[in-house]
């Protein structure tokens, strides 16, 4: 995954610069008409304005990523942040002092030739005030940035999990395929060939033609044909599928491997699980751009088969919700799934897009 997009909430020294800049002049401005003196508003704010840099900074890159977040030590940071405050306070008496006027609190009701318990609650309130101020951007930011890269964690995690269920396929399906196609080869069957060409295009179809968010409907149900055709060489005349079909599937699109999942569940706990006779019934109809998919297949016989049954299936059906979530509006599809301890019943309804 690209977690570019996270850049969007960093700050660069452009941000910096720029915000600097615009509190700069609004504090020579604020000052400077209130004083009716600019120049001296100008020359208070060149002193003053590294000392609530270096606090802003101190407090954002050091104090608080090192005691109040990571260690939660916050008794610890608010002594050292009043700490901070307080001598920067002293520095700006100082430097307003000695570099401009004896009087070195101009903005304050009172002149200011000394330190003053005031002038120090004063000034540390209003340092407090910026960098309360910058701290609650830096944090806005970086929540922001956390949620985003939580997101397109939470974002990739999906569609790796999407991609495992798109090859969900199971080894077991084409391993006695293949032992299958041995026997036919053996006894030198005209199958041997069809059998071969079906699984190619299978397999081929799984491995390349599933990438995309959708495919065509029409390839859906050749792959679906593929597999039912592979299914019925292994169950010989235990099987009966009956595949329907109504309604216009041409120009249609739906998600890959979609239905494909249901199908194998069907064999998987219907015919594997079952001696005789098997019956598998498959529909699809297409209505007002809604594809109406229905697959009933006979339940275990046993009962410990039906547990089994019930366990993976549940995990599959689970599965097939996250691709649908992940892949559809929630008005767009319907699955229901009915169990009248004979048979087990899917039905989903989804939309289908036109062919781009």
């Amino acid at each position: 995954m690209n977690f570019n997009s996270n850049q969007r909430y960093s700050i660069s020294l452009k941000h910096h610069v720029i915000f600097w800049s615009i509190y700069f002049i609004i504090t020579v401005i604020r000052w400077g008409g209130i004083h009716e003196n600019y120049l001296y508003s100008l020359k208070t704010t060149l002193i003053g304005f590294p000392i609530e840099m270096i606090l802003v900074y101190l407090n954002v890159y050091v104090l608080m990523p090192k005691f109040a977040f990571n260690n939660k030590k916050y008794t610890t940071y608010i002594i050292l942040i009043l700490s901070a405050i307080f001598l920067m306070v002293l520095a700006k008496f100082y430097l307003n002092f000695y570099l401009l006027s004896s009087n070195a609190w101009k903005e304050g009701l009172n002149t200011a030739d000394n330190i003053t318990t005031t002038y120090i609650l004063d000034n540390m309130i209003g340092e407090l005030y910026v960098i309360t101020f910058v701290t609650a951007i830096k944090i806005t930011l970086d929540l922001l940035k956390e949620q985003k890269r939580v997101t397109s964690l939470e974002k990739a995690q999906l569609e790796t999990e999407l991609l495992f269920l798109k090859t969900q396929v199971s080894p077991h399906f084409f391993f006695n395929t293949l032992n299958n196609i041995y026997s036919l080869a053996v006894e030198r069957s005209k199958k041997t060939q069809i059998i071969i060409l079906k699984l190619s295009e299978l397999m081929r179809y799984l491995l390349y033609e599933t990438k995309s968010k959708r495919q065509t409907l029409e390839n859906e149900i050749l792959c679906i044909q593929n597999y039912l055709d592979l299914e019925r060489v292994r169950h010989n005349d235990d099987l009966e599928v009956n595949m329907s079909i109504s309604g216009n599937i041409e120009d249609k699109e739906i998600a890959p491997i979609l239905l494909l999942s249901f199908i194998e569940n069907a064999f998987k706990h219907g015919a594997y699980k079952n001696i005789g006779k098997v019956k598998i019934d498959i529909d699809f109809s297409i209505k007002n751009d809604f594809l109406f998919f229905t697959i009933t297949n006979p339940m275990p016989a046993n009962i410990e088969h039906e547990k089994t049954f019930n366990q993976s299936s549940g995990i599959g059906l689970k599965n097939v919700k996250k691709r649908l979530a992940l892949g559809y509006h929630k008005n767009d599809y319907k699955l229901t799934i009915k169990n009248n301890k004979k048979r087990f019943i899917v039905r989903l309804r989804i939309k289908v897009s036109p062919t781009k």
